[in-house]
Parts: C-alpha cells; structure tokens; sequence
C-alpha cells in the first residue's frame, strides 16, 4: 500500500477529540466544548483554551453533560463537520 493510500481504520483515527455536551442545538445537532491546555508562546504558562463544535449526532442520544468522543466528518451543513462516535460517560447528576 502506498503512502497516499489510506485505510478506513486510519483516516477515522486522525482528529479524534473528547469532549462534553454543553448544548442540544437540535433535533440531529449537538455542541460539544473541547477543553485544552496549550502554553503561551511568549509567557510560558499555561493556558486554559475551550473550542466549541457542532456535532452531528444522527439517533439524538447524547444528554447535556455527557462525556463523548467525536471525529472529523465531510461537511454536513455550514458550521457542522464532527461527527459523534461513542458516548464515554453518561453525566451523573441528570
């Protein structure tokens, strides 16, 4: 196999990302708020980053709060390109 030549199994595995549901914008569309930590170029410290995406969850399972892990996906609408892949964590307090 080529190296231009990818698998299913690997393309799925590039852009993995977990995250918690933060908000149900949808029948099909879920928010999910990536938390990172990256260190400032200039300061050294670091530094608390939060990405907010929409996801695409097809079956609507996902509860606010909820643990999950999503991957990249072909664009579903304008701002919709994750897709849902498992839910990690149920949130307890629900």
């Amino acid at each position: 196999m080529s190296d231009t030549q990818t698998t299913d199994k690997q393309r799925v595995q590039t852009g993995r990302k977990t995250g918690r549901v933060g908000k149900i914008s949808g029948i099909k569309t879920i928010r999910v708020d990536v938390d990172s930590l990256t260190k400032h170029p200039l300061y050294h410290k670091y530094v608390h980053k939060r990405t907010r995406l929409a996801v695409h969850d097809p079956e609507s399972i996902a509860v606010v709060g909820d643990l999950v892990e999503i991957v990249p996906c072909r664009p579903i609408s304008k701002n919709k390109t994750w897709r849902l892949v498992r839910i990690i964590r149920h949130d307890d307090a629900v």
